[in-house]
């Protein structure tokens, strides 16, 4: 087969990029096999606080752990929490026994209940407790009780989020929460080199069972290029996130790829410039040609959006109807910038097709493209016309309105649109307050609708994710919702 110019050239640079990502050989261990060499796309943005997204780094190398775990229907099931049950307002959760964390101090309702109340208190929220008023409190004996303002269906899917992480007391001694050493995983975080290493050995006295791997070597690798060469060239075991532009150059019993709750959307700034007026917002809805962008950029490793819920989520279109929309008026050369980041490498060939697509359609287009941790507070401050962001829709709570909240809510602490729509709003907290099963289901979808409506969002694409792993490599994660990867039972040969 012969392969595009774009993937040779890719090829061609990337030992240059490589240089100082790994450095030596595996290290043997003392267990089933070697030291996993672990390749991340994201450095970290918060210092691997829980309280930020860093926190799905942290479950991502299983060293810290929830009250509860989603399983593959999204369905809640204990973790460091035996049971639970629920009383109106509040429900109590019965905390497992014979845990300790990593400094080896006990796991015990104290401990549960200040790590919920640091992150109830913190500012801003970690984004899985927008628009909830959060408190817990021990009960009796290593029972906690935690109880919201309104009635919560969704409190012990919530709590499996990895921003609500169970931490030793040592975490939470300065202003910021240090993860470091805290948890109470199979993996021991033992240092953190920056934003460009981290490593973590065995935890041994482990409540779930010894790990298979004597420790991870993880290596921060923005570079799509890098990532790939590495598993290539047999220094990473493990590789997130391959860039599609890549994958043709792998092995492909290396490569998997998984659907994924992940949405790739441009988001349109509703409260100034040329996308304040819902006439224009509709135009560059009808400009954009998803398709085209789902051949050309992800060379058909994507599926075409048809709404911001996608196939990972089946039950979402058959609850679908049309939607009605404000016509489109024709631009008259209006200038937008389009803002957009380098982690995830298709987003920049996103952004020059849009870019394309726009201008035809008669708008004036800027770029303005950097790495994320330099983008995304000027994104949240509404610094750019349009924003493209690849988005997960289930990545807190399995559940769909809590991502669609954080977005789209008047208060919503990721709302790049800034969207203060009070149909949006009614439509998102009928959905939150909804119980779990199909009623819940269809007041999700009714709020997708409510959104698309208004033009804030564009939907483009649905990504498939796709994860190198080396030969060697046996019981890694492929987890659509991006909380596992290295677990206790993964080890390299």
């Amino acid at each position: 087969m012969r392969l595009p110019t774009r993937h040779l050239l890719s090829a061609a640079v990337a030992s240059t990029l490589l240089t100082g990502c790994f450095s030596g050989t595996s290290a043997e261990g003392d267990g089933d096999g070697s030291r996993i060499r672990l390749a991340m796309m994201q450095p970290p943005r918060s210092g691997l606080s829980p309280l930020s997204d860093d926190a799905f780094k942290l479950s991502r190398w299983s060293t810290a752990e929830t009250l509860v775990k989603l399983d593959e229907d999204g369905d809640a099931r204990p973790a460091l929490a035996t049971k639970w049950r629920q009383s109106g307002r509040t429900w109590t959760f019965d905390i497992r026994g014979g845990v300790t964390f990593h400094d080896g101090t006990k796991l015990d309702a104290e401990a549960v209940v200040r790590s919920l109340t640091r992150a109830a208190t913190a500012s801003p929220k970690p984004r899985i407790l927008d628009g909830v008023d959060l408190r817990a409190a021990e009960a009796h004996g290593d029972t906690v009780t935690v109880t919201t303002a309104d009635e919560d269906p969704l409190v012990p899917q919530r709590l499996s989020s990895p921003q609500l992480s169970i931490l030793a007391a040592k975490a939470y001694r300065g202003k910021t929460v240090n993860p470091v050493g805290a948890g109470t995983g199979p993996f021991e975080l033992v240092s953190v080199d920056g934003t460009s290493a981290a490593t973590l050995d065995r935890y041994d006295a482990y409540w779930g069972g010894r790990a298979k791997s004597p420790g991870i070597d993880v290596r921060f690798v923005p570079d799509g290029t890098a990532r790939a060469a590495a598993l290539r060239s047999g220094e990473a075991d493990i590789v997130e996130a391959v860039p599609v532009s890549q994958a043709a150059l792998l092995d492909q019993d290396l490569i998997t790829e998984v659907p994924m709750p992940r949405t790739n959307t441009l988001y349109l700034n509703t409260a100034k410039g040329p996308f304040k007026d819902a006439s224009l917002r509709a135009a560059a809805r009808e400009a954009v040609d998803a398709e085209s962008i789902v051949n050309g950029v992800y060379e058909g490793r994507a599926d075409v959006a048809e709404g911001l819920l996608g196939p990972a989520l089946p039950w979402a279109a058959g609850l679908r109807r049309p939607v009605t929309r404000t016509k489109a008026t024709r631009p008259s050369g209006e200038t937008i910038t389009i803002g957009t980041f380098t982690d995830r490498t298709e987003l920049p060939e996103v952004a020059a097709a849009l870019q394309q697509q726009l201008q035809k359609a008669g708008f004036k287009v800027k770029l303005e493209v950097r790495e994320y941790a330099n983008i995304e507070s000027d994104a949240l401050a509404g610094a750019f016309d349009a924003f493209i962001l690849s988005r997960a829709t289930v990545l807190d709570s399995g559940d769909p309105a809590a991502y669609l909240y954080s977005d789209f809510a008047s208060d919503g602490s990721f709302n790049i649109s800034q969207l203060a729509d009070p149909a949006v709003d009614r439509a998102l907290k009928k959905a939150g307050a909804t119980g779990t099963g199909t009623a819940r289901r269809k007041a999700v979808v009714a709020a997708e609708a409510a959104v698309l409506t208004t033009d804030a969002a564009v939907p483009m694409l649905h990504e498939r994710v796709i994860q190198g792993d080396a030969a060697g490599v046996t019981g890694a994660a492929h987890d659509p919702r991006e909380r596992e990867l290295v677990t206790a039972d993964t080890y390299v040969k």
